[in-house]
């Protein structure tokens, strides 16, 4: 495949406000990722866990409404917002942490999501890289809490998640920073021809099988359809 020619029909099919693309001695990842994971600007803090997901159509307001009544997915949100709220906590000023959006749901060209936003002021004696250690990984991609699912994680997933989960972003020269969640991504090692897109679901008490498996199709839809026209 060539790269940069998949990222850039990926980033047409499927835009999206955290997308990247990154290229590293013949490995390759190209990304349509919608999620926040941190964000830093002078002491502001700001988290955003993606948690919730349906397929978007033509009359979206029916949609978007029964994603916004959805008891599981509201529960699974909350739970990571908690979760994050805690994470935020190691590195933030005492009593800073605030939920500024809880469950809003935002439309993306193929997927609306629901996303809760965090907010704290960061401690004048935390690093700012150490604010995203205290974090990392994150919550909407581990489950919580945190340390016992990221063990069931390793006993019951099959293969290494390696960059899938993890996250890409940048510092500017006063230590402001933006990083993602890579999810909705493909990755290419160009020496052994391997190509992944992992995807997935937050599996919970109530969580119905077929469900969770059509959302896994649901969010895969584009990066699949971008890769079949892409192998030769």
């Amino acid at each position: 495949i060539n790269p940069y020619s998949l990222f850039k029909e990926l980033q047409a099919q499927s835009p999206a406000p955290f997308s990247c693309y990154v290229a590293d001695n013949g490995k390759f990842l190209m990304s349509s990722s919608p999620e926040r994971f941190m964000k830093k600007e002078g002491k502001s803090l700001i988290s955003q866990p993606m948690k919730g997901t349906n397929r978007r159509a033509h009359k979206n307001e029916i949609q978007k409404e029964l994603l916004r009544t959805d008891e599981k997915e509201l529960a699974e949100n909350v739970m990571i917002t908690d979760l994050v709220r805690n994470d935020l906590s190691r590195s933030a000023k005492k009593g800073s942490v605030n939920v500024d959006e809880l469950c809003e749901i935002y439309e993306f060209q193929h997927v609306n999501q629901m996303i809760s936003t965090v907010s704290a002021e960061l401690r004048d004696d935390i690093h700012p890289l150490d604010a995203i250690l205290n974090a990392f990984p994150m919550g909407s991609m581990t489950g919580a809490p945190k340390i016992s699912a990221m063990k069931l994680i390793d006993e019951h997933e099959s293969f290494a998640r390696g960059l899938y989960s993890g996250s890409v972003g940048f510092f500017t020269p006063d230590l402001d920073f933006d990083f993602n969640v890579i999810i909705r991504s493909v990755l290419y090692n160009q020496e052994n021809k391997e190509l992944t897109f992992p995807t997935g679901g937050a599996i919970t008490a109530n969580s119905d099988p077929e469900k969770e498996f059509e959302e896994c199709m649901l969010k895969a839809e584009a990066m699949r359809n971008v890769v079949f026209n892409h192998v030769e």
